[in-house]
């Protein structure tokens, strides 16, 4: 028994299965991609602390620090608190409601944050997770579009795109350390929300639907731009539907979207019943009932007869008909009574240029409001202004649900970047993931080109086709799938000698479309080694060039806060730190209940750094009252004295030029 069991034992070892070669690739593979993944992340990370290098921690820029404000408030005294705040100390005598009127999505993630960091006993202040608030997010961001671009494309488009996201200058002017602004999770909320509408679009799991409508219940907790979401992606199923690219997995993918996502928008206060009565949401709800009307057609298609289902078609129309135009008559009679049409006033910037200069000055003054230049667009996308094309052209091939949606999402963003500088933000991740797509589909097909010359070159039988071309690999490829052919009509030659000339014609005109189109597709797949050379090593210093800028702009453009300012001479480099210190002079030199006046861009800073009440901050509600601050600063001395007097004014803080900015 023993002699069998040894033998045995050898036997039971040689039949255990070998670890399959494809299998320890993918695992490689996986590894290699979380590793890279963690690479780009610290890489989105590092790049925005040039801020706290070259200078200090410090919240930079004026809304920044209304946000952490109201941060320290609600780390201080708690949700409950927060949401019930009346601060009497921005727009003196009136006041505002600060829960009711703010996207609590920042806030309550770096309070979350604070909480969290606390409870495990790592003593952070509530300024260092602010200034540090952007660029963790940042690093998110650049993962989640890692997951969008390979819901798409595939892993490889996932890493490239995911790795420029995290360095394109257009994101970085808003996520570097310090800049804490709505932006700073907005931009990681708008696309976790595309990435999980495209993967139910590709699955048709209800489980990621309800994870798309919580993802947008965070979007419109941190952004107002939340309407661009609640816009593309109805445009996006409306295109779907005319171009008859309609499934169950679209139908999953929307209504859960509309339903739960306005349900839980009308949770926000800021928000509340607009999500159903402004214009900003009409598009959304009119696409709901036309997928709806799609849905019943398809359902009854396949119930009833082609005679019965005409028959249908022709009830379902005339009714559908009635029921879309009384909707529309209801939201014209709607909107009709609004001076606006149901439209904010920023929307409709958007949508007419021209409106904010005409009707709104207040929102035209604002720089980041003004079109964008040309300078810009290379100033804030770099090189990928040229890689965008050849991204659009990949995703033709082939199209798909999702890399429709890509084209869509980059035509809007376009657009919108064009009326408002401002929004060349949201340009930034289509920019990045249709460049992510273009680089990878070229590296693909260069690599593959020169995996495969090569192979041939050192290979030791002939390479070369009949006619001596140096591109052997596509003319024997051509010659293998003609030889191939030559056998298969030899093979069938007996049948095809009883049918008639035309018949044998048609069948040779069929053998040779396809004998032919193989020949096409390898002759475009495959490259030239020394072209494939050249054009790889052109790719990498492109690339190179776009890190260079991106470092340049992180180190220098982007970097300063506006708090501090800085200028170069002959002796190095000065700092004025003017603003601070006329603050920090209030804060120690004036009573708390004393009242000052200064121009709305400086009313944010005033309550957060000197604890004095304003009468205008940036927050711009009012415009009556910002009119009535500047006419006192524009009048003379005995007019503007009486204004400020009735407003219990006892300080005016005025900015004036002369050796840098002195407050």
């Amino acid at each position: 028994s023993r002699d069998s069991a040894a033998m045995a034992e050898p036997v039971a070892n040689a039949a255990a299965p070998a670890p399959a070669p494809g299998r320890l690739r993918n695992a490689f593979g996986g590894v290699l991609c979380a590793f890279t993944l963690i690479l780009i992340g610290v890489l989105a990370f590092s790049i925005r602390l040039f801020s706290v290098i070259k200078y200090e921690s410090v919240i930079h820029e004026f809304d920044p620090y209304f946000n952490f404000r109201v941060t320290q408030f609600l780390s201080k005294n708690g949700i409950y608190e927060f949401w019930n705040w009346f601060d009497d100390r921005t727009w003196y005598p009136l006041g505002r409601v600060i829960g009711g009127t703010v996207y609590p999505g920042l806030t309550l993630t770096a309070g979350s944050i604070w909480w969290f960091v606390n409870a495990l006993n790592i003593p952070l202040s509530v300024e260092t997770v602010c200034v540090f608030t952007a660029p963790i997010f940042s690093a998110i961001a650049s993962w989640a579009t890692y997951l969008l671009t390979k819901e798409a494309k595939g892993t490889g488009a996932g890493l490239m795109a995911a790795a420029i996201l995290a360095m394109v200058p257009s994101y970085i002017s808003r996520s570097v350390a310090g800049s804490y602004d709505n932006e700073a999770v907005a931009i990681f909320a708008l696309v976790f929300t595309f990435y999980l509408y495209v993967k139910t679009l590709n699955t048709g799991s209800l489980f990621y639907a309800t994870l798309n409508a919580l993802s947008y219940f965070y979007m419109v907790c941190s952004w107002g731009g939340y309407t661009f979401i609640i816009n593309l992606i109805p445009m996006h199923v409306l295109l779907c539907i005319v171009t008859g690219r309609y499934s169950s997995r679209l139908y999953i993918a929307y209504a859960p979207l509309v339903i739960l996502g306005t349900l839980l928008a009308a949770l926000v206060p800021v928000v509340g019943f607009n999500a159903v009565l402004t214009s900003e949401h009409f598009a959304s709800f009119l696409v709901f009932i036309i997928l709806h009307v799609v849905a019943f057609v398809y359902y009854i298609k396949g119930l009833l007869t082609p005679r019965l289902f005409k028959m249908a078609m022709t009830l379902v129309i005339t009714v559908g008909l009635a029921v879309c135009f009384a909707v529309v008559a209801i939201l014209v009679a709607l909107v009709a009574s609004s001076p606006t049409k149901g439209w904010s006033g920023r929307s409709l910037s958007l949508l007419d240029p021209t409106y904010a200069s005409k009707y709104i000055p207040i929102i035209a003054s604002v720089s980041e409001h003004q079109p964008p230049t040309w300078p810009s667009y290379f100033m804030d996308i770099n090189v990928l202004a040229f890689l965008v094309p050849a991204g659009i052209i990949s995703c033709f091939l082939p199209l798909s649900d999702a890399s429709s949606f890509m084209v869509l999402y980059l035509v809007t963003a376009v657009y919108f970047s064009g009326v408002m500088v401002r929004l060349m933000l949201v340009l930034a991740p289509a920019a990045c993931i249709l460049s992510g797509i273009a680089l990878s589909s070229a590296f693909d097909v260069l690599t593959r080109s020169m995996k495969f010359q090569l192979s041939k070159l050192f290979d030791d039988g002939p390479a070369i086709s009949g006619n001596g071309s140096p591109n052997g690999s596509s003319a024997s490829t051509v010659n293998t799938s003609s030889s191939k052919n030559e056998k298969t009509e030899k093979s069938e030659a007996a049948p095809k000698e009883k049918q008639s000339k035309k018949n044998r014609r048609k069948d040779k005109e069929v053998t040779e479309s396809v004998s032919v189109k193989p020949k096409k597709e390898k002759r475009l797949s495959v490259l030239p080694l020394e072209a494939s050379i050249v054009s790889t090593l052109l790719l990498i210093a492109l690339g190179g060039f776009y890190v260079v800028h991106c470092v340049w702009a992180a180190a220098e453009a982007y970097s300063a806060p506006s708090i501090v300012l800085t200028s170069r001479s002959r002796e190095g480099l000065h700092v004025f730190d003017d603003f601070r210190e006329a603050y920090a002079w209030l804060s120690h030199n004036t009573d708390v209940d004393d009242k000052v006046a200064s121009w709305w861009d400086y009313g944010y800073q005033t309550t957060a750094m000197a604890n004095r009440t304003v009468i205008v901050d940036n927050n711009t509600w009012n415009n009556t009252h910002i009119a009535t601050v500047g006419t006192a600063m524009s009048s003379p001395e005995k007019a503007a004295w009486e204004i400020f007097d009735s407003l219990d004014v006892k300080y005016v803080l005025v900015v004036f030029g002369g050796s840098g900015w002195l407050p």
